[in-house]
């Protein structure tokens, strides 16, 4: 195992591999609630240190993951009380009221496996030209925040950076905090489309099949980053080595190579449906 590279990009995955190699965790802790009422497993990873973040291999911060085999189930009940739980846990994140917000939809439309984030900002109930329209009149009793959404595509469809789009944008609109919806990769296959990981310490566009562009944080971006994604791939050669458990058996044909589920559209387009509901949930503003 420790000759072979495992990609995973869930803190809670590398958390358990290190544990079940008896490695020492100094400087990260992690707690588990189980709400069996929403059937739905809760693990906060902290990471506290800089020894913490170089074991883990990710920056100090707050990792929230929600375990929910019922995701997989089409069932519109089930979905909102998912919602609701990744709205409480984004709202603790949160920690103040947020008056506006800009929703950025990471990944590439045409690729199945990758467009959560568009399809997020499909589902997304946009506020932002209405309350510059009408004011919060609009809404009758009910405050909201100021929405806007973004796709940016990728690089080979637009030449630039996403750093470089969102960034100006910020500097037009001014938005209090960036939320970057992207897919992920994950260590392994049972919980791809089951699971969700927010954190407080922004995302590198295209980390989870190791194409790394430049991280939305708020050291490049200057305003708070949460991130929010859901494992759609696992590596090839991961889902091989733990059948036999031999790296010289792993052909070279398969390293690089992702592999999805095949019921992947109708994960991408449940899954981004319950990420929206959660964020309309979290900024309406009487909370």
């Amino acid at each position: 195992m420790e000759h072979f590279p495992i990609r995973t990009d869930l803190a809670l995955e590398t958390r358990e591999r290190m544990e079940s190699e008896q490695e020492e965790l100094r400087g990260v802790t992690c707690e588990k609630i189980y709400d069996e009422k929403r059937n739905v497993t809760i693990t906060k990873v902290k990471i506290e240190t800089e020894n913490g973040a170089k074991m883990i291999g990710k920056p100090i911060g707050t990792y929230v993951t929600l375990e929910a085999p019922d995701m997989a189930i089409p069932d519109e009940g089930t979905h909102r009380e998912i919602s609701e739980v990744l709205a409480e846990q984004l709202k603790l994140l949160l920690k103040d009221c947020i008056e506006s917000v800009l929703v950025v939809g990471l990944g590439n439309r045409e690729v199945t496996p990758d467009a959560l984030g568009p399809n997020v900002i499909g589902n997304l109930y946009i506020t932002r030209h209405i309350l510059r329209e009408y004011g919060q009149y609009a809404f009758q009793e009910k405050k909201v925040a100021a929405i806007s959404g973004i796709v940016p595509g990728v690089m080979a469809q637009t030449g630039m950076e996403t750093l470089e789009i969102v960034k100006g944008i910020i500097r037009e609109t001014k938005p209090q905090i960036v939320v970057a919806i992207d897919a992920l990769a994950a260590r392994s296959v049972k919980r791809l489309g089951k699971t969700i990981q927010i954190s407080d310490t922004g995302i590198n566009p295209g980390s989870g099949v190791g194409n790394h562009r430049k991280g939305l944080n708020e050291e490049t971006l200057g305003v708070p980053v949460i991130a929010i994604g859901v494992p759609t791939v696992v590596d090839a050669a991961t889902i091989v080595y733990d059948v036999c458990q031999d790296v010289e058996k792993i052909p070279n044909g398969i390293v690089g190579m992702f592999v999805t589920p095949k019921n992947i559209d109708e994960t991408i387009k449940s899954v981004s449906y319950t990420i929206s509901e959660a964020l309309n949930m979290t900024f309406e503003l009487n909370f």
